[in-house]
């Protein structure tokens, strides 16, 4: 195993431009928590929906999840923005921009604190992952069972247990994956 590269020794003069950008990195981190808190409560609101077979709350729930995720897309723009200014203060290129390469350039309260929500929106995100997985199988279960009673119900009314009936059709195989809808990842 490799040891990480030395962060490059940065001049003393830059510690105006150093607390403007840890300013810049502590509020964004306090955005990607609020964020995370968002997406984390409609991914449980929408588990509770499921669970409760509450058709109109799960559709609801799934237009929340989805306004979350549109704004955790510009998050991630101006995520981008602040590892391209880390990068070119810290001379090293965006992707390699590490917590700790960002904690050399502040001071050791604001770098406390970075560690601190960074943990913290990890750990969250992982729940988020977690309960979101939960929410599609308690999804892919109810849609499953629907389907089996479609293919029960005879459409024109003759009853159940006709020959087509006993055969699933192959629309119902295809529709699973119109059905995956919910299936985005935070």
């Amino acid at each position: 195993m490799s040891a990480a590269p030395a962060l490059p020794t940065l001049p003393p003069s830059a510690s105006a431009g150093d607390a403007l950008l840890t300013g810049d990195v502590l509020a964004h981190l306090d955005t990607q928590l609020a964020s995370a808190r968002n997406l984390l409560a409609v991914v449980l609101d929408q588990g509770k929906a499921i669970r409760a077979r509450d058709v109109h709350e799960v559709v609801l729930q799934a237009g929340r999840l989805q306004a979350e995720l549109q704004r955790r897309r510009q998050i991630e723009i101006d995520r981008t923005h602040l590892l391209e200014r880390a990068g070119a203060r810290l001379r090293i290129a965006p992707g390699a921009v590490t917590l700790e390469a960002l904690t050399a350039l502040m001071d050791p309260h604001a770098a406390a604190t970075a560690r601190t929500h960074s943990a913290e929106l990890r750990g969250m995100l992982s729940e988020i992952q977690r309960e979101h997985i939960v929410n599609r199988a308690l999804m892919t279960q109810e849609l499953a069972f629907l389907d089996h009673l479609l293919r029960l119900v005879d459409l024109d009314g003759s009853g159940a247990y006709g020959k087509q009936a006993a055969r699933p059709s192959s629309q119902a195989s295809t529709s699973v994956g119109a059905r995956r809808v919910l299936d985005m990842q935070a």
